[in-house]
């Protein structure tokens, strides 16, 4: 890897967390630059394009600091079920994931698709389709593991892959939320229970 790149890669990773705690509209360029040890100039020279002006800077960091913010949590939870055969097991073990990091997340802030949902309005739509894209990565895997269970006998085939995978993502999300307004995990306990019992539901 060339110096720009870990460059650019510093400056990325630096600022995963910063803009998932504080928002975008919330991180400063001060914020990255604090952050990473680096100028103003070492930043821009490492993002800046022709005809990107100084916000069009702070979205290219945003945006791929987001991307590397997600990729932080799927690696963590993969890294967690990868080595789990059942597909049940599998599923409980990412509820089980989430309970036991509510108040630990992998990326400081809590989940980088719910925080930057809230913000990837009208005024922000690259991010939005990066949100977007994000979620729909998530309901992709989330489906592809009930056809592979499905077909190893171990879930009902009449199952509706995609209404679970709204079902799990929604409580999912649902519980993280109320887990950080009450910085307790007991909210989340609540939806672990329903969740678990989502999943038993899935036996043949």
């Amino acid at each position: 890897m060339s110096k720009s790149a870990k460059t650019r890669q510093l400056i990325i990773e630096k600022s995963a967390a910063i803009f998932n705690r504080k928002g975008y509209h919330g991180t400063s360029l001060a914020d990255i630059m604090e952050a990473t040890g680096l100028s103003k100039g070492g930043i821009y020279g490492n993002f800046k394009r022709e005809g990107v002006d100084k916000n069009g800077v702070k979205d290219e960091i945003a945006l791929a600091a987001f991307e590397h913010a997600v990729q932080q949590v799927y690696d963590a939870i993969n890294e967690r079920t990868g080595v789990i055969e059942n597909t049940l097991d599998k599923l409980k073990a990412v509820v089980y994931f989430y309970r036991e990091r509510i108040l630990d997340p992998p990326v400081e802030g809590g989940c980088p698709i719910q925080n930057s949902a809230v913000e990837s309005d009208d005024m922000l739509p690259a991010l939005r389709l990066k949100v977007q894209a994000a979620y729909n990565g998530w309901e992709h895997r989330i489906v592809r593991t009930l056809e592979k269970g499905i077909e190893k006998g171990e879930v009902r085939p009449d199952v509706d892959k995609a209404e679970f995978a709204t079902l799990f993502i929604g409580t999912l999300e649902g519980g993280i939320l109320l887990a950080k307004v009450q910085h307790s995990v007991k909210p989340f306990e609540v939806m672990a229970r329903q969740l678990v019992a989502m999943v038993d539901n899935l036996r043949p």
